[in-house]
């Protein structure tokens, strides 16, 4: 059974503004790919938070049933809340420790649901810099949110 890797990303344009996720979904048998997708979506107003998790929601809800696989993503936001916060977020209803509202609650909410039929490690990388699979996802990502920019 291949090695199943989901490289991710979000970009926008402005903080909020025009923005769009990124997938890059590989599949090897050793160092040898052997299958390849990619997924790009956007939306006209969010944010960056937004878009990176919304990369990392469809890689896995693109998957029709359930796999083990390797979410890289250079969002530490991501990974961090996945991985460590989520888990306080949901004792406390959803509520930081500071008792406020949980920023994209929904998306998080979303990512949780989504991940529980996968058997998921998630991994960290810095963005930029020259990590080809992430550029690639950092390429479709500016795809995703290039038509919701306004034309010039």
């Amino acid at each position: 059974m291949p090695d199943l890797y989901a490289y991710t990303d979000g970009a926008c344009s402005g903080n909020p503004g025009p923005g769009g996720w990124g997938v890059l979904l590989i599949a090897r048998e050793g160092d040898a790919v052997v299958k390849e997708r990619e997924l790009s979506g956007g939306e006209a107003e969010t944010t960056n938070n937004r878009m990176e998790l919304m990369a990392a929601i469809s890689a896995l809800e693109s998957l029709s049933r359930p796999s083990v696989l390797t979410i890289v993503t250079d969002s530490a936001y991501v990974k961090n809340g996945v991985t460590e916060w989520i888990h306080g977020w949901k004792r406390n209803g959803w509520k930081t420790s500071t008792r406020k509202p949980v920023k994209n609650a929904e998306l998080w909410q979303r990512l949780d649901a989504a991940r529980g039929r996968h058997t998921v490690e998630w991994r960290w990388i810095k963005g930029h810099a020259g990590h080809a699979e992430n550029e690639r996802a950092d390429a479709l990502a500016r795809a995703g949110m290039a038509p919701f920019k306004a034309k010039v």
